[in-house]
Formats: C-alpha cells, structure tokens, sequence
C-alpha cells in the first residue's frame, strides 16, 4: 500500500494529524546529518549520497522525485544490512585486520601499473580509501559467513549418492557442457522481481550492472551478489546458477555471450555483456555470466569423483545461500536499526529530497 492509501484509509483527520507529529518527532532523533543507526551506530546522510552519486554518475537520466528517493532508500537499506553484520563480527573478533586488507589489495592491483590503478577508480568515481573500506567490508563478511554458516554445512555421502541417482541423466553429457551463473539486469518490467533497486531504464540498468562488477572486482562473493542484485526470478534465489549448457546451446545464443563464455576458464566471470534482441536491436539487459565448471561429453558414472565433487559443491553451494538469507534475516531481527530517511520519507508523504 502507498503512502496516499495509507493518508486515504485514517480513519480522522486528528489521527492522521498525530501520526505525522509522531513521526517528524522521530525524525529528528538521529539529528539532521544523521540517515540511519545500528545498534547506536550512526550512518550519516552523507554516506549515503556518496553511494548515490556513485551509483548515478554518468547516467543521462538521472532520478528524481520518488524514483531518486526510492533509490536512497535501496541504498541505505544496504548500509544497515552491512553495518549489522560488521557489529556481528566485532562481537565476534572477525574484523578484516590491515594486513589481510593490504593483502587483498595489493592481490586486486597485480595486473595493473599504478597509473592504471588510479584510473580505474577515477572511472568508478571511488577513493582509494573508498575501495578498502569496501575489501575491509568484504573480506569481513567473508569471514562472518564462513564462520557462522559455511563452516556448519555438512554434505554427507548418502546426500551426494541420493541426488546422483535422482538425477542421473544429468551426468550423461553427449556432448562438452557449460555449467554457468549469472547476474541479470533489466531496464525491462519484470514482475518475478521484488527489488527496491529494481531497474526502471537503460541508465539505471547499465548502472546497477556497474555497480555489481566493481563488487565483484572487490571480492565479494558471486552468489550473494546474483541473490540480492539479479533480476532473473527464476535463478537469483540460487545465487544465479544457470546449470549446464550443451555446447550447441551455447552456439545459439546471443554471440557477446557466446565469445565471452569460451574465454572463462572455470571460476572466473565476464565482463559486463550488454543483450539485445537480433531482429530489432532493442536493448534487452545486461549480464555477468561466471563459468562454474566446463565437463567433456560422455556418460559420468557416481564413481567418478569429479561427478562426486561436482554434486557435493551444487549442494552445498545452494544450502550456503539458503542458509546466508535466513542468517541475514536473523542478525536483522536482533538488531536496533533506527531508519530516519525512511521516517522522512513517510512524513514528507515521498517528497523528501
């Protein structure tokens, strides 16, 4: 329901009156500079619109009115989601340490020179402190799930035996098979997507993409990345996996897709494919595609152990990311989060700037 609905169904004038006094007097709690906090941890305005205009630079059309903030909204939403989990990990002593921040760094910088370096954040419109602050974020998280959630799954062999020989024909390739994931997104209405940062054109579009990527280029994990930003319903809940694609299926799609898929070598991703419709040229979205696995064609018997590996890690890849969702929801419910942007945005009835 829409903040009009809400306006039109109180039931008196002095309710709705109240209301608003209430909420303009919660408003103010976290002082005018002050968009969010977590556990007393304040997230200020301008973090916020730093994230925005990183996120909206370089686009043609740039939001305004509801869709401008509606987009803040997304992006703070996120702020919260990360500062709850980088409470967790000071609580449990999980904190990336400079070191390992270097680390990653200095790994993330090989290929380049320094003047290459520097201009490829200057085209991310990002600090080099922004960017490790954003390793710190990521490898901090890294270690939080893995403690927490990845090192408590446990795949037994009876579980990898059941799904071979509920799904035998799978391991029968008759020819060499591509197992991908990707992340996908539309300027296009989709229906299937429930997203606050949901695509409305080409320029949020091409964006959003960016803004994945440069994830990506920081460490942060796949899957997580396909669950929270894809816009492919059918996919996006299992961190993107596509499955297998025979060779010939691959040879009928799209050829940006095709030529960038034949260049992965097995975990790594593409660059950002913009796909568009063969016969009118319509612009029909834009993905990342990662190659999970390249398999030879032939019968593959459960004795194999790269079959044995190859269900072993779909199964624990697709527990990871159910039980990572229902950790989120968990830290969430724990925590105080005091949203003082949305506050604004329900008093000011979606014209707050």
């Amino acid at each position: 329901m829409n903040t009009n609905s809400i306006v039109r169904c109180s039931s008196t004038a002095v309710l709705a009156c109240l209301l608003g006094m209430a909420i303009a007097c919660a408003g103010n709690r976290g002082g005018s500079d002050v968009a969010a906090s977590v556990d007393g941890h304040k997230i200020y305005n301008a973090d916020v619109e730093k994230w925005y205009q990183n996120q909206t630079a370089g686009s043609q059309q740039q939001p305004v009115g509801e869709q401008a903030a509606s987009l803040r909204l997304s992006i703070l939403r996120e702020l919260i989601d990360n500062e709850i989990l980088m409470r967790r990990a000071e609580k449990l002593a999980l904190l990336a340490t400079d070191d390992e921040i270097d680390r990653k760094l200095n790994e993330i910088k090989s290929p380049y020179t320094a003047e290459q370096f520097a201009a490829r954040l200057k085209e991310k419109n990002i600090t080099a402190e922004d960017f490790k602050r954003d390793i710190r974020r990521s490898l901090t998280v890294e270690k939080v799930m893995n403690k927490e959630v990845t090192s408590k799954i446990s795949i037994s062999d009876q579980d990898v035996n059941n799904y071979y020989n509920a799904h035998k024909g799978q391991f029968n390739f008759i020819e060499t098979q591509y197992h991908l994931a990707h992340i996908f997104v539309t300027p296009l209405p989709n229906p299937q997507v429930h997203q606050n940062n949901k695509a409305q054109n080409e320029p949020e579009a091409r964006k959003k993409i960016e803004v994945v990527f440069n994830r990506l280029e920081s460490g942060d994990d796949f899957g997580t990345l396909a669950r929270n930003y894809s816009e492919d319903g059918e996919t996006s809940a299992n961190g993107g996996d596509l499955g297998f694609t025979p060779e010939s299926g691959l040879a009928r799609t799209d050829p940006s897709t095709r030529e960038a898929v034949l260049k992965l070598k097995a975990g790594q991703y593409s660059p950002v494919i913009t796909i568009t419709d063969p016969r009118t040229k319509q612009l029909f979205g834009f993905q990342i595609v990662k190659l999970i696995a390249k398999e030879p064609a032939g019968q593959r018997d459960f004795s194999d152990p790269r079959v044995q590996q190859a269900i072993r890690s779909q199964l624990q890849d697709h527990r990871e990311q159910l039980l990572k969702a229902a950790y989120y929801e968990i830290l969430r419910n724990q925590a105080k989060v005091e949203n003082y942007y949305a506050e604004k945005v329900l008093e000011s009835n979606g014209t707050v700037k």
